[in-house]
């Protein structure tokens, strides 16, 4: 089954102590790319938080994002680096003198607001039961967004399958032309002969046979045609496996725009490269709903 990269999910993890939300959006991306986004507190869980996303993320940005609330007041701890908060007073009031300003004692709510004089921790001992709710919360959110990326897929498979057949009966209509193509050409030339004879000399029957044949040769889009066919019906399979890839379906869009150049270039015939123009607008629409797929 196919996934979407496109995809939202919510989870929660909720026990006597904390409340742990989760949010999980992703939206196209040639590679895995994943931002984090959490109280800076709890960062020792970032790690374990990634390894959930890559489990069950193979391809696009994703952003997952956390919002914690904690329900007692043992599971942090606030620590007070002194040995700072006294440089930070020693400079400020040598500072003060320097400038002629009043030497009066610096506040303590003050010292407090500097960077890393004062820092909330969780204890030592939650930081594994954090963890632990992070990753039920992560994952709660994963599967979520997975069930909306595979609903997502689903509708792109069944579009890209009915694009894909809209491209064979362009190919039938195209293989069904060659033998009047090639019909009209000797037509055109014995009417162009004719004309230059001007009823003075008979028609050379084997040299407008020979410039047939060399014609037909030159002309020739059958194993264009074949592999024209051949990728579209791997497109069906590759929607219809177990593990589809993005990436392969990227590198057959590839291969089913070159058979049509091909076939324009060598059919040298309005209707055909009228129709190899329809055929590469819709390979082209293939294409803008594969970028989608992970």
């Amino acid at each position: 089954m196919i996934k979407s990269m496109t995809g939202f999910g919510r989870g929660e993890y909720r026990d006597e102590k904390r409340s742990v939300v989760c949010e999980v959006k992703s939206v196209n991306h040639r590679y895995l790319d994943v931002n984090i986004k959490m109280p800076r507190r709890y960062i020792f869980a970032e790690d374990a938080v990634r390894r959930t996303v890559k489990d069950m993320i193979r391809r696009g940005k994703v952003e997952v994002g956390f919002q914690v609330e904690t329900f007692t007041d043992d599971d942090v701890q606030v620590d007070f680096n002194e040995a700072l908060a006294k440089k930070y007073q020693y400079g400020l009031s040598a500072l003060a003198e320097k400038l002629g300003r009043s030497s009066e004692a610096v506040s303590i709510e003050y010292l407090a607001s500097l960077p890393d004089v004062m820092t909330v921790v969780p204890r030592t001992g939650d930081e594994e039961e954090m963890t632990a709710a992070m990753v039920k919360a992560a994952a709660e959110a994963l599967s979520a967004h997975a069930k909306m990326r595979e609903i997502e897929g689903a509708k792109l498979a069944e579009d890209l399958i009915a694009r894909g057949d809209a491209v064979l009966g362009m190919v039938d209509v195209i293989e069904a032309r060659g033998p009047e193509m090639a019909k009209e050409y000797v037509d055109r030339m014995r009417q162009r002969i004719h004309e230059l004879l001007d009823g003075q000399a008979e028609i050379p029957e084997e040299r407008i046979a020979l410039e047939a044949a060399m014609f037909a040769d030159k002309s020739n889009i059958t194993e264009e045609i074949v592999r024209l066919r051949s990728h579209v019906s791997q497109l069906g399979q590759i929607l219809r496996s177990e593990n589809p890839e993005g990436k392969k379906l990227d590198f057959l869009i590839q291969e089913m725009n070159r058979e049509a150049n091909t076939i324009g270039s060598k059919a040298n015939d309005l209707a055909i490269t009228s129709k190899m123009l329809d055929i590469k607008n819709e390979v082209e629409k293939i294409r803008e709903q594969v970028q989608n797929i992970e």
